[in-house]
């Protein structure tokens, strides 16, 4: 609110300025003679001032704005910066050289490249905030449009210019190509007017209506030129410099406007633009090879459209090579997003079962490879533990869903701060989690266990903003792999998990809040080949949680 405030005074001062200008011309076309120095004078400084005091404007709500909205109106400015310097130049033949500007100027291409910036901050949309990404990708398009429209210019007016010089070619182009910027720039300008709303349709309507009356005056203007029936101070004038006050006007309006979210409608428009841009490119070709086949056009230009065809399409193709690269970074880049999120659990932020069975191959062969390396026995043990919260239906069923998530969190938390960094904390459905001990030694397994449990019963947890608090437990069953440290291959890891799930059904089975150990009988291997989970022999190791009676 403070930068509006900011912003109000001298967009207000600047619009009184500009008419004050204005009004100004007038009185001098009307009072000073005709074709004397002193009007010309006044004709060339004051159509200067006017379009300096429009960049002022759009330059100060740039300053003022933020997002998209501040390089709208910054290259809202660009573009009159070159179209005052236009300016300057002819008040430098006029007022200091004394002399008629030449036919076929190199400053005419200010008035043209202007019209550039000033479509590349309209095709921003100002009125939406872009996401970062389509932004990146929508300038490389934006690029190409320009590239293609500089072409076009090269192609086709400075040929004339310089290449095969020849006025009426490079007026009739010049004035085309001109025409065709400043019937687009309104085009666009209109199609935002009819999809927005509020005051950025009012703001639209009036900048395109800006657009039109300059439009329409400068195409009168420079007809003058080119019949030469214009001189500086002349009433052709004094339509064309009342149509900067209207720009004012549109600074006016525009004071506090912000972008609004971005819509999936936004990756359509991008879409357009980038088929557009693929147009441009491949309109190319067609044009070189028109060139070569126009028998009324001169073989140096011909000659000269074809060179700058070529040129035009390697710079397009580095661009186009660039795009591809920044694609492909994105599509990594999201692959890897999409490639996280299918192996993390939304609610807790844990790994899933998905992630456990992807990544439990790699720790399997690296506890087998331990064992056969005689690796230190306090790290070549691969642990599953398989924990389940005790009577956890009853918190859903008396206090809802939404409080038994949290409870879930933060039982996550808690079962984090529990385990080491090495270990892998996994959501394994509903209720019941997996950690996965690697680098440890099963005989430490006890250990992890009971810090498990004093973590989940220790502290009661609170239910939502009324600060209830109620104690849970849980129930743990673990097992090492390799289940016989003799023989590490002879029995799977899928038979230990499954291990471990008797172990925690046992613990149900106990009065819960404990943890039930299994491994195998000393001394003890199964007579069958395939050593099957039924045919096992165990040993139960008992670890009672805070408060649970040893049984």
């Amino acid at each position: 609110m403070g930068g509006l405030l900011i912003a109000r005074k001298p967009i207000h001062l600047l619009c009184v300025t500009g008419v004050a200008f204005a009004l100004t011309l007038a009185v001098a076309w009307a009072t000073l003679p005709a074709q004397s120095f002193a009007m010309m004078a006044a004709s060339d400084i004051l159509c200067a001032l006017l379009m300096l005091n429009t960049l002022v404007a759009f330059a100060v709500l740039g300053l003022e704005s933020k997002g998209r909205v501040r390089w709208f109106w910054m290259l809202q400015a660009a573009g009159w910066t070159l179209w005052f310097s236009d300016q300057l130049v002819w008040v430098f033949f006029d007022l200091i050289a004394q002399k008629k500007i030449p036919q076929m100027y190199p400053a005419d291409a200010l008035l043209f490249v202007a019209g550039a910036p000033m479509m590349a901050g309209l095709l921003l949309r100002p009125h939406h905030q872009g996401h970062e990404r389509s932004t990146r990708l929508g300038a490389l398009d934006f690029l190409l449009l320009l590239l293609w429209w500089m072409y076009l210019y090269v192609s086709f007016v400075v040929c004339w210019q310089y290449i095969s010089p020849n006025l009426d070619g490079y007026n009739r182009n010049f004035d085309i190509l001109s025409g065709a910027g400043t019937i687009l720039l309104i085009a666009v300008v209109t199609i935002f007017a009819i999809q927005t709303s509020g005051r950025w349709r009012t703001f639209y309507a009036c900048f395109g209506g800006a657009l039109l009356f300059n439009g329409i005056t400068f195409y009168v203007l420079n007809r003058a030129i080119e019949k030469e029936v214009y001189y500086t101070g002349s009433w052709y004038d004094l339509p064309y410099s009342s149509s900067f006050v209207a720009f004012n006007a549109v600074a006016l309006l525009g004071i506090g406007l912000v972008s609004s979210a971005e819509t999936a409608a936004d990756e359509s428009y991008n879409r357009w633009i980038a088929n557009f841009a693929m147009l441009g490119v491949l309109s190319l070709p067609v044009i070189a090879f028109y060139a070569l086949l126009d028998p009324g056009l001169p073989h140096a230009a011909a000659h000269f459209r074809v060179l700058v065809t070529l040129a035009t399409m390697f710079l397009m193709a580095l661009l186009l090579f660039i795009q591809h690269q920044r694609l492909n970074r994105e599509l990594r880049r999201t692959n890897g997003v999409l490639q996280e999120a299918s192996l993390t659990d939304p609610l807790t932020g844990l790994r899933n079962r998905r992630y456990f069975a992807e990544s439990i191959a790699a720790d399997v062969s690296q506890a087998l490879r331990a064992y056969a390396d005689g690796h230190d026995v306090h790290t070549r043990d691969l642990v599953f533990y398989l924990i389940d919260a005790d009577n956890f239906k009853d918190i859903n069923d008396h206090y809802g869903h939404d409080v038994g998530d949290k409870v879930l969190i933060e039982m996550t938390h808690r079962l984090s701060s529990s385990i080491r960094h090495s270990d892998v904390l996994v959501r394994w459905g509903g209720e019941e989690f997996l950690i996965v001990s690697r680098y440890t030694d099963r005989a430490d397994a006890e250990l992890l266990a009971q810090r498990v449990l004093s973590a989940v019963a220790d502290t009661p947890f609170t239910l939502g903003q009324t600060g209830e608090t109620i104690t849970r437990t849980c129930s743990m069953g673990w097992a090492a792999f390799p289940w016989f440290p003799g023989d590490p291959r002879a029995v799977s890891y899928e038979e230990v998990l499954t291990m471990a799930d008797r172990g925690l059904g046992r613990a149900k089975q106990a009065g819960k809040n404990r943890a039930i150990g299994m491994q195998s009988a000393r001394g003890k291997v199964a007579d069958t080949p395939e050593k099957s989970c039924a045919s096992l022999q165990v040993e139960v190791l008992a670890v009672a949680g805070p408060g649970a009676s040893q049984s």
